[in-house]
């Protein structure tokens, strides 16, 4: 692996960058810092590239396949980075986390269903059962001091016959938690049960901080694992968001089915041809790049809690375990959703996300995405700081 200095900041404008060169669109101004779509400052590791431009090299970019030896990278990165053992029958590819979870809407679902999301979440948690017609149903996580947790008793309480679905975000965006194999279990017999079915997102799963341990959800018991899809993908893993290229490990083989033939119908079964190289040489040689990026981002999540207790106590920041996102209690500056939306944008100067966006249990918060070189960090606290001063 050749080495990558994490700490240079790459321009990235000029390359069609959405985080970058849409913020007049998103926020009305162009002079931000954006800290808001959650993709990473850092460049993708060098055989990553290398394979890409390989492929490109030969002129000619027709339909591809899907090679076994894409297959078996997948099982072996699976296995020595979560220690799971899969079947590589069991991988369903598509072009990405979001289409799947709106696919798995419309596979496991009637219109006029119901679908269990755990907020405050991932908006499209929300968007991806609303807009295929089915209905949300909401089993808050409850807040204890910063560490969220699942509500099992109201869980239990809100399924009734038209209940058919649970979407499970592990590592949970934007909380920051990594759930425990207990806790996935309990999730687990409790799907079972009422015959849920868990469609678990686990896009960030490579991203643990510190010494959490991802647990995917196929790896628990066939009993609870056969009543779920896992959705998986190397594109948080390795900044590859725009090559479209994730997939599902589904143990079941008639929900496999159900889930393959709703895929073929939509015409979108086929991965990009360089995301399919990208993907295998990612989990072929990614790990110790993989190693170095974690560390840092552990280093960027310590920085900033560290900054808001010292330098910003208005603001709450609970260490993720998970994911490079930070979760922000902004709820002592008084401020309506609104008002602090504005103020970020115009006396911060900063592009972050609005909690509330993540639902009602968001209000007061902002999420802040924390994968870029630290010195744009430190720009950020001290574009806070001031903007703190002239309240």
């Amino acid at each position: 692996m050749s080495e990558v200095n994490l700490d240079e900041w790459i321009d990235r404008r000029g390359t069609n960058s959405v985080k970058w060169e849409h913020t007049k669109q998103v926020f009305g101004h162009d002079d931000l810092l954006p800290l808001w779509v959650a993709d990473m400052d850092f460049q993708t590791p060098a055989e990553v590239t290398e394979s890409i431009l390989k492929r490109a090299k030969h002129p000619i970019y027709g339909y591809p396949g899907t090679p076994e030896s894409l297959k078996t990278a997948i099982k072996e990165w699976i296995g020595r980075r979560l220690h799971t053992s899969i079947d590589t029958s069991h991988l369903v590819f598509l072009p990405g986390v979001v289409y799947g979870l709106h696919l798995a809407a419309m596979t496991l679902t009637s219109p006029g269903d119901k679908i269990i999301v755990q907020s405050p979440v991932y908006p499209p948690f929300f968007s991806s059962v609303e807009k295929t017609g089915r209905h949300v149903v909401e089993n808050p996580l409850i807040d204890n001091n910063g560490r969220y947790e699942m509500d099992f008793d109201q869980l239990e309480s809100i399924i009734d016959r038209h209940t058919k679905a649970i979407f499970l975000c592990s590592p949970h965006n934007p909380v920051g938690r990594v759930w425990i194999r207990e806790e996935l279990t309990k999730l687990g017999e409790i799907a079972v049960k009422h015959g849920l079915i868990v469609v678990s997102d686990e896009i960030h799963g490579d991203l643990v901080l510190g010494e959490h341990v991802q647990t995917p959800f196929y790896s628990l018991p066939d009993q609870l694992s056969e009543q779920s899809i896992c959705f998986m993908a190397p594109s948080k893993t390795f900044n590859l968001a725009g090559l479209f290229a994730s997939y599902a490990l589904i143990k079941n083989k008639k929900l496999r089915l159900e889930f393959e033939n709703a895929l073929a119908r939509t015409g979108a079964g086929r991965l990009n041809l360089f995301g399919i190289e990208a993907m295998e040489a990612a989990y072929t040689f990614g790990d110790e790049w993989l190693e170095e990026v974690r560390r840092y981002l552990d280093g960027n999540a310590d920085y900033l809690v560290k900054s808001f207790q010292e330098r910003i106590p208005q603001i709450k920041m609970t260490k993720p375990e998970g994911t490079y996102l930070a979760w922000l209690d902004c709820r002592e500056l008084k401020m309506d959703d609104e008002a602090l939306k504005q103020w970020m944008i115009h006396e911060a100067r900063l592009g972050l996300n609005a909690g509330i966006t993540f639902g009602k249990q968001g209000s007061g918060y902002m999420r802040l995405n924390f994968a870029c070189p630290r010195s744009l960090l430190e720009e950020a606290i001290s574009r806070l700081e001031a903007a703190l001063k002239k309240l």
